[in-house]
């Protein structure tokens, strides 16, 4: 599985751009996540198929970079992530990047953060 590193502008619209890209070619996101490290924006994003990902995404004009992922099942249940990253560490591996992927057949939860916090829960009312 890839995690595809999608470079973007500090712009409103971008995680547009790139999510329309992806839903035009009928490519299911799985994990998705932003970033603003550094000077260039990164949207972060797991989908099915990453042929396909890979081909809408130059298909759309998007600079990205790809990232070799290991998911792992977790128990719903406090301190299980913490275990992992524990064994983690102790084995040596840093971890650069993590996030919770959504269930097959199942809703995700999605946490938003916006500059406007007000416009963005009107927007969402």
């Amino acid at each position: 599985m890839k995690q595809f590193n999608v470079f973007v502008e500090n712009k409103m619209g971008e995680l547009a751009r790139v999510t329309e890209a992806l839903a035009q070619n009928a490519i299911n996101i799985r994990g998705l996540a932003t970033d603003r490290v550094g000077p260039r924006p990164a949207v972060k994003v797991i989908t099915d198929d990453e042929v396909s990902t890979r081909k809408a995404l130059a298909r759309a004009g998007l600079e990205f970079e790809e990232s070799e992922v290991l998911v792992l099942d977790l128990i719903d249940r406090p301190g299980e992530l913490a275990k992992i990253a524990r064994r983690a560490a102790r084995a040596g591996v840093n971890i650069n990047s993590v996030f919770l992927l959504g269930r097959k057949d199942t809703p995700a939860a999605l946490a938003l953060v916006a500059d406007d916090p007000k416009k963005a829960k009107k927007a969402f009312e």
